[in-house]
């Protein structure tokens, strides 16, 4: 009996309800998230369901998908058109800390996220930081923005020590929630409930890029007490 059970699947746990995604890729035929615009308004619909109550969008811009400001805001504005104003939708970027991040930076051509316009979402290569990685961060804070570091726990060349230098930094934590049910296997989700458990994250966002991604995370089990946990991220993360 699931009631007595320590889990639950994460549409029955009640994450969602209330919950403010600050990280996916739904702007259709940007990147290498939704190709179209139906499946964009299919996963919006999917989630008002849910309850989600706010939603930023963060289509990548980086050397391999140098997507402009403004065909990003057009695509959006469609976006918004469609999907009616059942839910309260943004747009900002995920920004790859690489040498078009650095130009861009430098002439004020980023994506900020938040409603003080002051934060940037920013990833690394999952396998190695970018070079000078430290001056990167140094200049995000001079342009006068905080850097949010999106999924810190699938970085594999992080280790703890590393997470606490960051902190140190004021560099911000976003957890990508489907971490947690194994998404990206055990390892990603072991390094994920260790910064939980350390009260690293700042933000949260479901990172979704397709359909077929949203039904795996809704149809995976996810503990009570981690569903607390997360909740707490969602609704004191200020954006």
């Amino acid at each position: 009996m699931w009631l007595l059970s320590n889990k639950v699947t994460v549409s029955e746990s009640g994450l969602l309800d209330g919950f403010r995604d600050c990280h996916c890729h739904l702007v259709p035929g940007v990147d290498d998230g939704v190709d179209s615009l139906d499946e964009t308004i299919e996963i919006i619909e999917e989630w008002e369901s849910e309850n989600v109550k706010e939603v930023w969008m963060t289509p990548h811009i980086m050397e391999d998908m140098p997507n402009e400001v403004e065909g990003l805001t057009n695509r959006f504005r469609d976006v918004v058109t469609s999907c009616g104003d059942g839910m309260t939708l943004h747009l900002a970027a995920e920004h790859m800390m690489d040498g078009l991040f650095l130009q861009r930076l430098e002439a004020n051509d980023v994506m900020p996220i938040g409603k003080d316009r002051n934060k940037l979402l920013v990833e690394t290569s999952y396998y190695t930081p970018p070079m000078y990685m430290e001056d990167i961060v140094s200049n995000v804070k001079r342009k006068g923005y905080y850097a949010i570091l999106a999924h810190p726990e699938r970085y594999q060349y992080m280790e703890k020590s590393d997470y606490r230098h960051w902190k140190q930094q004021d560099v911000l934590l976003q957890l990508n929630v489907p971490s947690l049910v194994g998404a990206y296997g055990p390892i990603v989700q072991k390094k994920a409930e260790w910064l939980l458990k350390e009260n690293m994250y700042d933000y949260c966002g479901s990172d979704t890029h397709s359909m077929e991604q949203v039904r795996m995370f809704l149809a995976s089990e996810i503990s009570k007490k981690t569903v607390k946990q997360v909740k707490k991220i969602s609704e004191n993360q200020e954006l």
